[in-house]
């Protein structure tokens, strides 16, 4: 069987067969390798996390676009609000607190809003 190697994000090298990596690979590109222990950066993770919000509430946003604009042809105020609290709340959702607040993986994991985004896709 062909070595495998890891490479962490400070360029450090490890053979696969020798470190313990994390359960997941949702976070792969804030892996920091610590001796024989390859561990998560954090603050890295947060950063993926939120590009995650950020690409899964994009079609959302457009979604949300074109109810606003049935509403709007139909002159449905409480569609329109409840539309633009919507989108509110998409726009929001990368700087929810939860998220900068998370101390472990599994905390940042749980910070997904699934009633503003939908099913997590770290389930």
């Amino acid at each position: 069987m062909p070595e495998v190697y890891i490479q962490d994000i400070n360029g450090a090298i490890a053979d696969a067969s020798n470190v313990t990596t994390p359960l997941d690979r949702y976070f792969r590109e804030a892996w920091v390798l610590n001796g024989a222990v390859i561990t998560e950066d954090l603050n890295i993770a947060k950063e993926i996390f939120k590009d995650k919000i950020r690409e899964v509430r994009k079609p959302l946003l457009d979604a949300e676009d074109i109810v606003y604009m049935k509403a709007l042809e139909a002159d449905d105020a409480s569609a329109k609000s409840a539309s633009v609290a919507r989108k509110q709340a998409l726009r929001d959702a990368p700087a929810n607190s939860a998220i900068d607040s998370a101390t472990t993986i599994s905390e940042l994991k749980a910070a997904w809003d699934s009633d503003v985004l939908g099913a997590s896709p770290y389930a």
